[in-house]
């Protein structure tokens, strides 16, 4: 876990974010192309809004991607957030080094979208787990 510190630019997104959609933002980072949001547990759909209006409108504004995660103080719950678009089955955890190994279980037909081109979601994936858990590495199966 590395301690978070905000620029005046992410302090800008989460403002933003927070006026737009009433919903609190723990972190907001950039990676792979994209503004990551964390939300409080049980604010995801304000944040996001009905159909993912919100998040629609702000990607408008902002001119960049943006990938809303509801946080959770648990590794496992927390890396299924991460990976909650391609309905994740299982989460498991292994000692690695220092820190865990998480392997998310999704359905074989979202292995190939859950991994992401060149490996991006999982790469995303690990840059938000390892921010907020003893997670050092990520792999889908």
């Amino acid at each position: 876990m590395t301690e978070i510190t905000f620029d005046t630019e992410t302090l800008g997104y989460i403002r933003l974010f927070e006026e737009r959609t009433g919903a609190r933002v723990k972190d907001c980072f950039e990676a792979e192309d994209k503004l990551v949001y964390l939300v409080y547990p049980g604010e995801i759909h304000k944040a996001v809004g009905p159909g993912g209006v919100l998040v629609d409108r702000l990607k408008g504004m902002l001119k960049k991607e943006i990938q809303v995660v509801e946080y959770s103080d648990e590794p496992d719950a927390l890396a299924k957030n991460v990976f909650y678009a391609f309905s994740p089955r299982k989460v498991d955890l292994a000692p690695k080094g220092k820190g865990r190994h998480v392997t998310v279980t999704v359905d074989p037909a979202w292995k190939a979208r859950a991994i992401g081109k060149a490996g991006k979601n999982l790469k995303l994936a690990r840059a938000i787990l390892m921010r907020h858990t003893d997670i050092v590495s990520v792999s889908v199966s």
